[in-house]
């Protein structure tokens, strides 16, 4: 008579060398957000200047425009 076994097989365990690779790969993905967070705020700044600038030439034409229209009156 044979009897069988109907426990289950031990389920596979999580060896620290898994684990340090899963903490690895997570401090990868965070560090690359963390560097295109940066990347977009420097972007960002970039962008606001260039339209600061933009805006402040256009202000100093709008100026000169109006210096050679009272030059023009006079």
């Amino acid at each position: 008579m044979s009897t069988l076994s109907t426990a289950a097989a031990p389920l596979p365990t999580t060896t620290s060398k898994d684990t340090d690779m899963n903490f690895s790969t997570e401090d990868l993905a965070r560090a690359q957000v963390s560097t295109r967070l940066v990347e977009a705020q420097h972007c960002r700044q970039g962008r606001r200047l260039a339209q600061v600038i933009s805006t402040g030439r256009r202000a100093e034409q709008v100026a000169q425009q109006a210096r050679l229209a009272i030059a023009r009156t006079l």
